[in-house]
Formats: C-alpha cells, sequence, structure tokens
C-alpha cells in the first residue's frame, strides 16, 4: 500500500524540490530518484544563485589588499565563517576553521595535534564504525610515533559498545576519534556520553559529523566535544569545502598542518611567527566562493528549520525501513533503534553492484559497495551493501519507486 506523502508533512516538500533543478532530470528515461544523499547532497538554486553572485560581483582575493573587491570578497569570506559558528554553536569564529572537507579537518588534527602530543606507547581510541578518513590518518600517526589504535566494538545491530568503550580508556591513552553518525549504517552514537567518558580521563575528543550535520542539530558547546568536522557538499553545499572546529585553547597549543601564504605574521629565513587563530590553519588562497556558498546553505537549512528536516527524514527511513522488512530476501543491515536517514540492505544471493546497476536503469541512484567503511562490513560478515540514503526532499513515493526496483531486481536474480 503505496503512503500518502500529505500524512506527514511538516514540510511543504513539492515546494522545496522545486528548489533543486537536478530533481528534474530524466536518467534513462525515468525521473530522477536520487536516493545517494549520504555521498552527496544535491544543492538548491539560492546556494547556487549565491554562489554566481559572487563569481560574477565580488570575486577578488581576500586578506591584505585595501581595494574595493578585495574587502567585500573578504567581508564576505569572514560573515561566512560567523555563519557556520551560529549553525554549530561554536563560542566564537576563531574556533571555526575553513578546510577542504571532513577529511581535511581530521588530517590537520593528526598532524597539528597527533604529532605534536602523541608519542610512543600512547593510545588512540577510534570505533568500529568509523569512515576510512577517521581510521588511516591515525594509523600513519602511529605508525609514525609508535603509537597504538584500540577500537571500540559494535553490537549485531551496528551500535558501539558503551561497556566495552569505556574500559579501552587507562593512563596512556591520549586521543578519541568516533564518528558521531555512521555513513554505513547509521547508527546515532551516544556521542556526549562518550565525550564525558573521554574527558574523566582527560582525554580530548574529534567528533566525524560529515553525517550528522544533514540529519540534526548539533551544539558542539553542548557535545563538549574538542574537536568537530564536517562537510559542505552533505548539506546542500558545494564540494571541496568542510569546517574544523575546535576549542580555541587547543588550537593556540596546535602546530599549522599547512606552511604559506596567510598563515604567518612574519617570515625571515631564520624564523617564521605564526599567525593567530583560525587564520594560522589555513594557508594560501581559500576555497572563498565554496565557503560563501557553504554559508548559504546552511542558511537555507536553517530557514526550513533542522527539526523539520529530521522529522520528515526519520518518516522517510520509518517508512523505506517498514516497507523493505516485507521483502523476501532482503536484510536491512544496521538495525540500531536511534538511527539517521540512512538504510543499507542486502539482497540474498545477489551482489549490491548488480542491484545498484538494475536500479540505475530505473532512475533510480544508490551507493553500492563498502561505503570507505571496511572495518564495519568486516565485523557484520559483508563485502558490501546496497545503500539508501534520505534527504529532506525526498518523498515516499520515491521510496516506492525504490521498493518497486527492488521487487523487479529479485525477478531478475531470484
Amino acid at each position: 500500500m503505496k503512503h500518502d506523502q500529505t500524512q506527514f508533512d511538516a514540510l511543504d516538500v513539492a515546494r522545496i524540490r522545486a528548489d533543486f533543478p537536478i530533481l528534474g532530470l530524466q536518467v534513462n528515461g525515468h525521473r530522477l530518484v536520487y536516493l545517494d544523499n549520504a555521498a552527496s547532497s544535491q544543492m538548491p538554486q539560492p546556494v547556487i544563485d549565491r554562489m554566481v553572485r559572487y563569481h560574477t560581483t565580488q570575486h577578488a582575493n581576500i586578506h591584505r589588499a585595501v581595494h574595493a573587491l578585495s574587502e567585500i570578497a573578504t567581508n564576505e569570506y569572514e560573515a561566512a565563517r560567523r555563519t557556520l559558528q551560529h549553525f554549530i554553536h561554536a563560542r566564537e569564529d576563531r574556533e571555526v576553521i575553513f578546510t577542504s572537507g571532513t577529511t581535511d579537518a581530521i588530517n590537520l588534527v593528526m598532524h597539528g595535534y597527533g604529532r605534536q602530543f602523541i608519542g610512543p606507547g600512547d593510545e588512540i581510541i577510534l570505533t568500529t564504525l568509523e569512515h576510512h578518513a577517521n581510521i588511516v590518518p591515525w594509523q600513519m600517526l602511529a605508525q609514525e610515533k609508535g603509537a597504538i589504535i584500540r577500537v571500540a566494538p559494535i553490537n549485531d545491530a551496528g551500535e558501539v559498545q558503551i561497556d566495552a568503550y569505556r574500559q579501552l580508556f587507562n593512563a596512556r591513552t591520549k586521543f578519541v576519534g568516533l564518528t558521531q553518525v555512521s555513513n554505513a549504517l547509521g547508527t546515532i552514537n551516544p556521542v556526549k556520553e562518550m565525550v564525558g567518558i573521554a574527558h574523566e580521563h582527560g582525554v580530548p575528543v574529534l567528533v566525524d559529523g560529515a553525517q550528522a550535520v544533514p540529519h540534526m542539530a548539533v551544539d558542539v558547546q553542548d557535545l563538549d566535544c574538542d574537536f568537530y568536522a564536517f562537510s559542505g557538499h552533505k548539506l546542500c553545499g558545494p564540494t571541496g569545502i568542510g569546517i574544523l572546529y575546535g576549542k580555541a585553547a587547543l588550537l593556540e597549543k596546535m602546530q599549522p598542518f599547512k606552511g604559506g601564504g596567510d598563515m604567518i605574521l612574519s617570515v625571515t629565513f631564520e624564523k617564521t611567527t605564526y599567525n593567530v587563530i583560525p587564520h594560522k590553519f589555513e594557508a594560501g588562497t581559500p576555497p572563498i566562493a565554496a565557503a560563501i556558498g557553504m554559508a548559504a546553505a546552511v542558511d537555507y537549512l536553517s530557514a526550513i528549520g533542522m527539526a523539520a528536516i529530521s522529522q520528515q527524514e526519520q518518516a522517510l527511513l520509518d517508512y523505506a525501513t517498514s516497507q523493505l522488512q516485507t521483502l523476501p530476501s532482503v536484510r536491512i543491515i544496521g538495525t540500531a533503534p536511534h538511527k539517521a536517514a540512512v538504510l543499507s540492505f542486502v539482497i540474498d544471493g545477489v551482489h549490491p553492484h548488480d542491484i545498484g546497476t538494475l536500479l540505475n536503469e530505473d532512475g533510480i541512484a544508490v551507493r553500492t559497495g563498502h561505503h570507505c567503511a571496511q572495518p564495519v562490513m568486516q565485523r557484520l560478515g559483508l563485502p558490501a551493501t546496497s545503500r539508501a540514503s534520505f534527504a529532506f526532499y525526498n518523498t515516499m513515493a520515491e521510496v516506492d519507486a525504490l521498493i518497486a526496483g527492488i521487487r523487479a531486481v529479485q525477478k531478475v536474480f531470484l
């Protein structure tokens, strides 16, 4: 039985969809059903328009110059920083660093904090749910420094086992990296509790918020995390831009990750004096247009309201979950009671790549593979899954299209 969209709508989804020109595309003769939002969400026209306005009327390099365009560009760039500060409730705008994305932000912390404060025999705690971007940099550091990585396990539902996580801490623990929302399973971790446990031991925590910020309101002061990283392209903004939030006291102690222009106060061949935060960590010409575009995306989401977005996406997830559960030979992977709008599944006897290929023939875009989370797949005994991930502009009719597409896949293979 098909679901009536109006039964749950807190949002005018039809009006919202009109803001996203790409959703009108035809793929293989079918209207695009875009369910790959965890990889990259789509960009609304107001964000596109804002970036075009910058490029056509405001573009110049920022800082230092005194000509009009440079002053305008500088003001817009720094205004974007303040917009992001308010969005995540950072205490100060200098705690918000523009990066090229979540991966870049995590690497910044690894180089700037980890290489300075983590040494031989020290321990770093991660969770099984981590994206490769929050695993590989710490492995690189551990190899260089002789440090040890400890991993908090998950249960069969895809939840971190908090008691086991707590038991990993000891006098050698120096850092924790954890995801707020699993990109592979959708599990929402109890981050505030996990940060609190780490702080009981005096250990700083980096939170990978790439999959959380698009789905829910985030308050970094309430979480009390020491670092928080996320990307623009997953929250209706452009690619090539992201944010690292860090507590000012920690950022001031850290070494810069990259050297070059704008991250210095003075340079001689004998000595360089670094700039103040956040500029110390923004070497060279930054992605100015992308930063302004990311701020426009945040303004767009804020105007809709993160609570309304969460409600819409939860309804989509609940409906899709209930429908998938009616299909024979289909298993949902990741069944934690608290999930964001990510739905991974397998069809027994059918390779996920074949599922994705056949769904694409009907214009349905899902992600297939290990989702850059191979330890999760290994823990659950799977090579890969198919993943449908929802955004607030998706509809119940698109869920119905997904279910119909899966039935068509089953007819071919089973």
